[in-house]
């Protein structure tokens, strides 16, 4: 925890109570966490007695409620080792959430090549087998009938649950992102990979249905529970499915447009140049405020420009800059997924072109690529 906020202890920030962080990646316990957690120790509570009837209805919630840590520890390591590979990559990752489904690491940018997707989706479901075999190994050399030996055979059960629910052939879950990654490696275009992910996570959602139905007709014990949580895993399947293949539609660039097509002429200002002027002389292009001793200020920002020529019309253009740093810097030799992905990654509103020489050959606006984007929505 190297951050002052950490050090002061969990705070509620966007997507929950954030806890500590790993590797400078902040965890999160999303609201919806309690929520599950309330329900394991309603369900598991019963459960216990059964198993321990002298554990009593206090001593069986205070062993659920350990229960529910130990699974919310083994969903940390889970995403933490999604989160640790995607890292070594190169890879940066937002943050890591525990919520009423499990965990999710999220990963910032997409990897370069299918290998990297197809280790950092495995690295989690390992760590699961390692847990549930090291929990397993305990499990048997641990007496049967206490609170410790029901705790960790459950971890154990609990983690071979959580690997072989996630090796499930469909997007979002890490079996589907594997073999988004070997169709990938195998056709070479990621949206192939993706289409066989969803067509993977409609046959999981069967599936599952198909199971709960099947315990509904033989009168199962947990028949009840098995279909709540088949329906619940199924709509997250297919909505994460869905949200999958939204994404992949809006980082393929448009067909037929190329980057020169997009980008706006540059044009060089003394930084200094009055406000009013440079809005002037800009024009439709992208304009590039430059101060005496050559170093560039930034990208002439049209709106802040605008603002500020309202009332300060003789104010120096460099107050209405952009910044460019190496996030907003393109090549004009950059593949067009690479393009798009930055744009859509970085906050920025304009990017700088420039050639293999670093000169600068255009200006690259958020709005202009978007509205290729939108036309080529319209035409599919």
């Amino acid at each position: 925890m190297s951050t002052t906020s950490a050090l002061r202890g969990p705070k509620l920030t966007d997507g929950g109570l954030m806890l500590f962080r790993v590797a400078g990646v902040p965890v999160l316990l999303s609201p919806s966490w309690w929520v599950g957690a309330v329900i394991i120790v309603l369900l598991y509570t019963p459960l216990v007695g059964r198993i321990l009837p002298g554990a009593g209805v206090w001593g069986s919630a205070l062993i659920a409620a350990a229960f529910t840590v130990l699974l919310a520890g083994s969903v940390l390591l889970h995403e933490l080792g999604h989160c640790l590979v995607a890292l070594r990559y190169g890879l940066p990752v937002r943050r890591i959430r525990l919520f009423l489904l499990g965990g999710l690491s999220e990963v910032s940018r997409t990897p370069a090549r299918p290998g990297q997707e197809g280790l950092v989706a495995a690295a989690g479901p390992a760590v699961s087998v390692v847990l549930a075999a090291a929990t397993g190994l305990g499990w048997l050399t641990l007496a049967p009938g206490g609170a410790v030996w029901l705790l960790v055979a459950q971890t154990c059960v609990a983690n071979l649950a959580v690997a072989v629910f996630n090796v499930l052939p469909g997007l979002p879950l890490d079996g589907g992102r594997m073999l988004r990654a070997l169709t990938w490696s195998l056709t070479g275009r990621r949206s192939t990979g993706t289409t066989a992910g969803v067509v993977g996570a409609g046959v999981v959602a069967v599936g599952l249905i198909a199971w709960a139905l099947a315990g509904l007709l033989n009168d199962t014990r947990d028949q009840w529970l098995r279909l709540a949580v088949c329906v619940l895993m199924a709509w997250f399947v297919i909505a994460g499915a869905g949200a999958e293949h939204a994404a992949e539609q809006r980082r393929r660039w448009p067909d037929g447009v190329d980057l020169p097509d997009l980008i706006r002429p540059v044009l060089q200002l003394p930084a200094e140049s009055p406000v009013a002027d440079a809005l002037v002389a800009a024009a439709g292009r992208g304009v590039v405020l430059v101060r005496a001793d050559g170093i560039a200020v930034g990208l002439l920002d049209q709106s802040a420009a605008e603002r500020l020529a309202t009332f300060t019309p003789h104010e120096p253009a460099e107050r209405a800059a952009e910044p460019v740093d190496p996030d907003t810097i393109l090549l004009d030799s950059d593949p067009p997924d690479a393009v798009l992905e930055r744009v859509q990654n970085v906050l920025a509103w304009q990017f700088l072109v420039i050639d293999q020489e670093g000169r600068p050959s255009g200006v690259l606006r958020r709005e202009d690529l978007r509205a290729a984007l939108r036309g080529r929505a319209r035409r599919g």
